[in-house]
């Protein structure tokens, strides 16, 4: 009876999830190369149908991919890179970084076309369960460890959690954070659309406890743009509530987000001295420094106040053992206050083990010894006195600009694949902060040596507190107008985002997820982390099916 209960459970959920489309979604978007292209291989040659249905009309897939390739190879001819053999194979790389986005599109459509919606949309729910439970766990690993039901306020062990604590909620990934950010970003506007209250709100909790201020900032304006347009008053309901939980994890669970992000934000609209210390507050006059409260304290004044409390405190447990004769054993955080009642000495957050490591840790070291030994050739991380108001990401934008101008025969079809800003660019440096890669194939163009690289060095070569997504000079729209010029960046418009776009009118969650993820494109370089872009690819072209059979939704929970 109990066998075959199980079996028609089993066989019930079956029928209702793309279990290949899921195992797929689970593997590929796996941050290791060591799994993403044995997988795609497998599912291809699984599938085996190679059936692109490239066209300049009605194209089954973008043709943006293509003509990044195409625009490589014309690069390779233009600038005769193919005279250095490191170049070639940093080429041949880069040529199968944009095939293998190619058969991931590919394989996402297949399953699209084969399903129905229903199914595709069960399959997606199944994928952030998973994501939810695994990210919930490290989250649950992380409490063990710092035995704090909020770790994101835990200051101890050097910091390692506390602010940063966003930063291990990494998902099914195992990538970034903001990877998992990311997903979930996506996940509140699908199911916002779909009025599944109950996904919206896991998928909104995820993504607050990545800690990603910069995707809770972009995904804000597009919710209340959502409150005022084409959403009904249940909707209206479910974004106010989202906006309640981004509220309660900014006051009450990660608070010192808020500094972060107002000092993050700070240098794009001030050019003043951000650490600047604020006014100090009038102290009481002759009022013992003990009967102050702490509101009207300066640092050092609080300080001498615990200092002096607790002296006076050990002065008067002195007393009662002399005078009592008292011979109980204390630990030695116990101790006996007035009236006899005993306290427990709360931890010193002053102390060596609540402060950040200020020391470089032994990952950048690589980054510290090729300062050093390029000095010469880096004009900001080179130079021990270089200061800017501008956050990494904005200069980087600026050395593109600069470098495009001094080389305006460039404009059009760019410098070349991984030779100024791509993930490509900086794995092929060999310094191993974005993969590994073959030693004796190492690669670095002076143009990227002197720009981005130089400048992502002068910051994740130092402490922590800099290594912000704001200070990489890492973006799609970058590498797009830097490698492959005027054309590159054309063709992303026309051949991909129109690609989606020109269903607008038909288009439901689809719109504002196109929205989101052109912000998102300015993070990172998303296509050749070969993620997130596949489970976009994956929402937009389910809407399309969707469009072209409408049907009313439902309310699923």
């Amino acid at each position: 009876m109990l066998i075959r209960s199980v079996t028609f459970y089993f066989d019930k959920i079956k029928n209702k999830v793309d279990w290949k489309l899921l195992l797929f979604l689970l593997l590929f978007l796996n941050v290791k190369l060591a799994i993403k292209i044995p997988v795609i291989i497998f599912f291809s040659l699984w599938q085996f149908n190679f059936k692109l249905g490239l066209s300049f009309k009605n194209s089954r897939l973008p043709l943006f991919y293509i003509a990044v390739i195409a625009i490589g190879i014309i690069n390779w001819f233009i600038y005769k890179n193919y005279t250095s053999v490191n170049y070639n194979i940093l080429l041949l790389t880069g040529t199968l970084f944009w095939l293998v986005c190619i058969l991931a599109i590919h394989q996402i459509k297949l399953a699209v076309d084969h399903n129905t919606p229903a199914i595709i949309h069960q399959t997606i729910i199944a994928f952030f369960i998973i994501n939810t439970l695994l990210s919930l766990g490290t989250l649950a690993i992380i409490i063990l460890k710092v035995h704090s039901i909020n770790p994101y306020t835990y200051q101890g062990q050097y910091q390692k959690y506390f602010i940063s604590t966003g930063d291990y909620i990494k998902g099914i990934t195992f990538d970034t954070s903001i990877t998992n950010a990311i997903l979930n970003a996506l996940g509140v506007i699908y199911f916002l659309v779909r009025k599944n209250a109950v996904m919206l709100l896991v998928c909104m909790a995820i993504l607050l406890l990545t800690g990603s201020n910069f995707i809770n900032l972009i995904l804000l304006p597009i919710l209340l743009i959502m409150f005022v347009f084409k959403t009904d008053r249940y909707q209206k309901s479910l974004i106010v509530i989202c906006l309640a939980f981004l509220g309660v994890f900014m006051a009450k669970i990660s608070p010192q987000n808020n500094w972060y992000a107002e000092n993050t934000l700070k240098p794009f609209f001030h050019h003043k001295d951000i650490n600047a210390k604020p006014i100090p507050v009038p102290t009481a006059i002759n009022i013992p420094i003990t009967l102050r409260p702490d509101s009207t304290l300066n640092p050092e004044e609080r300080k001498q106040k615990i200092a002096t409390l607790y002296l006076d405190s050990v002065s008067r447990l002195l007393s009662i053992i002399r005078s009592k004769k008292n011979r109980l054993k204390l630990s030695k955080d116990v101790y006996v206050v007035n009236g006899g009642r005993i306290a427990i000495q709360e931890p010193d957050i002053n102390g060596a083990s609540y402060q950040s490591i200020k020391v470089t840790p032994p990952e950048q070291m690589l980054m510290v010894q090729f300062i050093r030994t390029h000095k010469n050739s880096l004009p900001i991380s080179g130079n021990g006195n270089y200061a800017t108001t501008l956050p990494g990401k904005a200069t980087g934008f600026l050395q593109t600009l600069n470098f495009l101008k001094r080389h305006p025969n460039k404009v059009v079809t760019g410098i070349g694949m991984g030779n100024f800003s791509s993930k490509l660019a900086f794995r092929a440096a060999g310094l191993g902060f974005v993969g590994n890669y073959p030693a004796k194939y190492v690669y670095i163009n002076h143009d990227f040596l002197v720009n981005h690289l130089d400048l992502y060095l002068n910051f994740f070569s130092k402490w922590s507190g800099l290594h912000s997504l704001t200070n990489s000079p890492f973006s799609v729209y970058d590498q797009l107008i830097a490698e492959y010029g005027l054309i590159g960046l054309i063709a992303f418009l026309i051949w991909y985002l129109g690609f989606f776009a020109k269903h607008y009118k038909k288009l439901t969650y689809g719109i504002p997820i196109l929205f989101l993820m052109m912000l998102v494109l300015f993070t990172d370089y998303w296509f050749e982390q070969l993620s997130v872009m596949v489970f976009f690819e994956l929402l937009l072209l389910l809407n399309i099916k969707e469009a072209q059979t409408p049907k009313p939704l439902q309310n699923e929970f």
